[in-house]
């Protein structure tokens, strides 16, 4: 059973969890003038990571994404961002109406604050903080960020991978506002590139079973409210226990890397053991 706050009531509300019933999530991109921006991808984000835990859990799941009516080269910039995020793409894609259907029997509405999703009567309402580079860190709106590579420079400067600014957004609350500085991208820099690493290593011993612990911690935070920063931090305790061996490490990462979306077996093969 998948349990998230509502943003209406600030309590925790049950989505349906009956084996093969087919989950509907609607992201709520913003409406206004603007356009798109960084709290719309981190939206796009929660809800990718709500319908691979939905699944992670045996759900059938379905997004659908209601938008403005973008021009072409800023849709194609926002489908760049999602790619290079991660973000699977929704199944339907649809324009803000007032009274649309599209998104009408959807069980969970995401969306950012201020979007037009806070009006919709049905479903969870799933609110997702702000996200943004340091004050004064740039002065170019949101939308005219979204070109090239689709992220903007402020978030992902020149050579560096965007899926670590997926691991540094998915370890704060999806709730919270974040802050991007260059220390903290880094951070998760150093993070994802250890990670790989490590998971090429283990990938070269015999195979073990997830630990029986680590599967149902897991399985219960991610129930609880898409409770991924936990998820992180047990990874991260993980490495360095002793009990767990090399081949069950591996299998774990694999396994949980199904809801974190980081590629983190992305090196494997392309190591080699070192000589004796």
């Amino acid at each position: 059973m998948l349990r998230i706050v509502d943003t209406r009531t600030g309590r925790l509300a049950e989505i349906p969890s009956v084996r093969h019933h087919l989950l509907s999530i609607c992201v709520h991109l913003s409406a206004g003038d603007a356009g798109t921006g960084l709290p719309d991808l981190r939206s796009l984000l929660v809800g990718d990571v709500l319908a691979r835990t939905a699944e992670l859990h045996g759900l059938q799941s379905r997004t659908f994404l209601t938008a403005p009516d973008l021009p072409a080269e800023r849709t194609e910039a926002l489908g760049r961002a999602m790619s290079a995020l991660g973000i699977h793409p929704p199944a339907t894609v649809g324009v803000h109406q007032p009274n649309g259907t599209l998104c009408a029997a959807a069980d969970a509405h995401v969306h950012a604050a201020g979007t037009a999703a806070q009006d919709v009567a049905g479903g969870v309402l799933v609110g997702v903080g702000r996200v943004g580079p340091a004050p004064g860190a740039n002065d170019v709106p949101d939308d005219a960020l979204l070109r090239a590579t689709g992220l903007p420079d402020a978030l992902v400067p020149e050579g560096t991978d965007p899926l670590a600014v997926r691991l540094l957004l998915l370890g704060h609350a999806h709730r919270t506002p974040v802050t991007v500085t260059d220390a903290t991208l880094d951070e998760a820099r150093r993070t994802l590139g250890d990670w790989r690493r490590l998971v090429a290593d283990w990938a070269q011993e015999p195979s073990r079973p997830v630990p029986a612990d680590v599967l149902r911690h897991a399985h219960a935070v991610l129930a609880d409210d898409l409770g991924v920063p936990a998820v992180l931090d047990m990874l991260t305790a993980l490495v360095t226990r002793p009990d767990v061996p090399a081949g069950a490490k591996f299998e774990t990462f694999a396994l949980l890397d199904r809801v974190l979306g980081l590629d983190l077996a992305r090196e494997v093969g392309h190591q080699h053991r070192p000589a004796p």
